[in-house]
């Protein structure tokens, strides 16, 4: 079998595949303007004929991207009568409470095109006010005159009973075939108005731009004669087909950073690692996530941009910390003399200033050149090289002119500076959650990962970083390990116990009938797929659930003691205690499926016994880590030319085609039989 995985990033294009048994790789700057093309230029390099695959993996950026920018398509919002103006109010708290400059989240569609619809379900599903097809034929007339691209249906109480929805976006689709129509019930069937409007109006939103985007990628393949299927990266964790890609571009938020985690989290279980935290730089961003016996974790909901005033969004998600902080963020001074990083980034086009592309804003990646930490000759395998001196001038007359300091003590303190950002989503994911890092080892990926791991994970005491085999391409390794994954849910509210069984029985068979269509849909059978159900509890009085696995309807009304002890420990692990003598309280069912993809053989290749493939000698080169005025002559050598067994005691510099790992003084990185690199951070006073 033939399977190639893409990674889109905001700088370069990473590939790798599965062909005949081997693994293929290549990495390429990513074309903004046309990003198939960076697919294609990722194929060629990595002789990779689309003709002969079976399958093509993909993740982008591209609907975040639209989210971030406000680059999206002119969108309308129907709802019922009385609730024009859920959307706009959002939440009555306030989270930043001592921000003065703190503001609401801005509503991506705004009030004149926000309209309502006389209709009304009551919570349990019966229809109070019946729905006007007439008066939907003119509202899509009116949208259709206002110019319009794509709507967003959200009536009060969907979740529960579609059937007005359905009717509107009968009509919808009919008398305007131009519109892109986003009905909430296909997105999620649960309750909390203001988060089912939000992710329904970011569906809509982004839907047009995502759309031709991938209307592109696959005329691409098809003009490739691309015989098998396209699977698109889920913000889950899992892939979907690209036709529901299509229907549903707000699955794709984290299409490309979740990948990479899922493959970390694969190769802490295969290490036995109780608690991982990944840690992937790119070009662009830096992320982590706490990854606990071999899997990421899954949250129900998200923030797309910043924590307090982004866009909310009620859909599951591979819980990760992300900061503006890559190797082509763009350093810079204010008016008082203070360096900063990111977050804005020099991306793949100009790019950091030593690619000489007209570049002459310094970037992280510029830094890192003038320091000694990257060859110049060897960048991308030696597939680019990098300018030293425009570098230099970047860095001089930007930052170190300013600052009245040397370039190499600006170069230092731009790494510094970057390090000290990126440890906070470090912290973020451990110590903020209650998590000692001594009690965690780091596997860092990404094209700039290796080269500042070690610094962060001094930082905040992590005592061991691995570095995986292909860490420049981790991503798009980790997508064929990613499993086809679909996720369901029902609001189902009662009592645990007290549910009448006719009710938990009937939102059982309907997920269950969902799953199985799902799966039919994209030509799997109902024995390919793992069925998971759980159910969302809390004790009575409380606002937040904790997700429980159960097996069917007896767990939650006439044998319920299960499933009571299970949240009762669930809850006192999470908080530190528990109400055993409480009520429990039902709120969601859900069901996840999923089909495996290639697991034996990628996780074979990880834990395959390691053999060098290529022979080079060891060289030496002055390269500054503490001290700018006091470079150190550090050991350079070639990862692909190192025996397992292998220990190099820092200052050194292990190069590789798509990646370069620092090891500082006295730290001590080992090749283990696998082939990762095992770095043992010294104690130091």
């Amino acid at each position: 079998m033939s399977i190639v995985g893409v990674d889109i990033g905001g700088t370069f294009t990473d590939l790798v595949g599965y062909i005949d048994g081997k693994i293929v790789t290549s990495k390429t700057s990513t074309v903004p303007a046309d990003p198939t093309q960076g697919v294609a230029d990722s194929l060629r390099l990595a002789t990779c004929d689309l003709a002969s695959l079976d399958e093509l993996l993909h993740g982008s950026t591209i609907a975040i991207n639209t989210v971030l920018e406000r680059s999206g398509a002119k969108t309308a919002l129907l709802t019922t009568e009385g609730f024009r103006d859920v959307y706009a109010l959002g939440r009555g708290n306030r989270p930043d409470a001592f921000n003065l400059n703190f503001h609401r989240p801005k509503p991506l569609v705004p009030r004149e095109l926000t309209f309502e619809v006389k209709e009304r379900m009551s919570a349990a599903g019966e229809a109070l006010v019946p729905i006007a097809r007439g008066e939907i034929e003119a509202l899509g007339r009116q949208l259709t005159a206002l110019g319009v691209d794509s709507v967003a249906v959200c009536f009060l109480h969907a979740y529960a009973n579609p059937a007005h929805e359905i009717v509107a976006g009968n009509v919808l689709r009919k008398a305007c075939p131009g519109l892109f129509v986003t009905l909430s019930h296909e997105i999620l069937r649960e309750f909390r108005e203001y988060e089912r409007t939000s992710t329904t109006a970011l569906n809509a939103y982004v839907g047009p731009r995502v759309n031709r985007y991938l209307e592109k990628l696959e005329d691409f393949a098809r003009n490739g004669r691309f015989p098998g299927k396209i699977a698109i990266m889920r913000s889950n964790g899992g892939t979907m087909s690209v036709g529901q890609a299509r229907r549903e571009p707000v699955a794709m938020m984290e299409s490309g950073p979740v990948a990479g985690m899922i493959g970390a989290g694969r190769l802490a279980k295969l290490m036995r690692l109780e608690r991982a935290i990944g840690f992937d730089m790119g070009g662009t961003t830096a992320k982590t996530t706490l990854i606990t016996d071999g899997v990421p974790p899954i949250e129900e909901g998200y923030t797309i941009g910043d924590e307090f005033s982004g866009q909310p969004m009620q859909l599951p998600v591979v819980d990760i910390v992300e900061v503006g902080a890559g190797g082509g963020s763009i350093a810079w001074c204010d008016e008082s003399g203070g360096l900063h990083i990111g977050p804005r980034s020099a991306g793949a086009d100009p790019g950091p200033a030593c690619y000489g592309r007209g570049a002459t804003e310094p970037v992280v990646t510029d830094a890192d050149l003038v320091l000694g930490r990257l060859n110049p000759e060897r960048f991308l395998g030696g597939g680019m090289k990098l300018a030293r001196n425009l570098a230099e001038d970047a860095i001089r007359k930007q930052v170190a002119d300013r600052l009245g300091l040397s370039v190499a003590e600006a170069a230092l303190g731009i790494a510094k500076i970057a390090d000290g950002a990126m440890s906070l989503s470090v912290r973020a994911v451990s110590v903020n959650r209650g998590i000692d890092p001594r009690d965690t080892v780091m596997i860092a990926f990404g094209g700039a990962g290796p080269l500042h791991a070690v610094a962060l994970a001094r930082e905040i005491f992590i005592p061991k970083v691995i570095i995986p085999k292909l860490p420049g391409n981790f991503s798009a390794l980790g997508m064929l390990m990613a499993e086809w994954r679909q996720d369901f849910v029902r609001t189902l509210f009662g009592g645990v116990g007290r549910i009448a069984a006719a009710d938990a029985e009937r939102a059982f068979a309907e997920l269950r009938a969902a799953g199985e269509e799902a799966l039919a849909r994209d030509r799997f059978t109902a024995k390919d797929g793992h069925f998971a159900f759980a159910a969302d509890l809390r004790y009575r009085g409380q606002e937040h659930t904790i997700p429980i696995p159960v097996a069917a309807a007896a767990d939650i009304t006439t044998d319920p003691s299960g499933v009571r002890a299970r949240f009762d420990a669930q809850h006192d692990k999470r908080y530190g205690h528990a109400a055993p003598d409480q009520s429990l309280e039902i709120v969601n069912l859900r069901l996840v499926v999923t089909v495996p993809r290639m697991e034996d053989a990628i996780e074979g290749w990880l834990k395959a016994p390691w053999q060098p493939t290529e022979q080079s000698e060891e060289r030496q080169r002055p390269v500054i880590f503490d001290e700018a005025d006091r470079p150190l002559e550090a050991r350079i050598l070639w990862r692909p030319a190192l025996p397992a067994g292998t220990k190099i005691k820092g200052p050194a510099v292990i190069e590789e085609p798509n990646s370069t790992i620092l090891i500082p003084p006295d730290d001590v990185a080992e090749v283990d039989p696998w082939g990762h690199l095992v770095i043992t951070l010294a104690e130091r006073d």
